[in-house]
């Protein structure tokens, strides 16, 4: 990944207390997995932002070195590489998102 891919990513990640790397936007998810994400977020009453990654290659590719991470969305808060779909619905489901997000954006 070049320099201005990883300084974009990292404009993104820093620009929201939770962002979301996705398929589609949060009012249309372009992919089940992606609208779990929204979902969820939404349920909990978060504000997050999102970032299309159908839009722009080098992100979409980008961002999977960036975190270490094969698969999209993938969800940062305050920085910090949360998951994505599949554990985002373990951690909702345990409660400790909930927890995490209240923790993260009081800080």
């Amino acid at each position: 990944m070049d320099s201005t891919t990883r300084s974009k990513i990292e404009l993104l990640i820093n620009s929201k207390p939770i962002f979301v790397f996705m398929k589609g936007n949060k009012l249309m998810p372009q992919c089940g997995f992606s609208n779990n994400v929204v979902q969820i977020l939404n349920s909990l009453g978060m504000s997050f932002d999102t970032f299309d990654v159908l839009s722009d290659m080098e992100i979409r590719e980008g961002i999977k070195e960036y975190s270490n991470w094969p698969t999209i969305p993938q969800v940062y808060v305050k920085g910090e590489f949360i998951g994505g779909s599949d554990i985002l619905i373990s951690m909702y489901n345990s409660g400790e998102l909930k927890e995490k997000l209240e923790v993260a954006l009081a800080s």
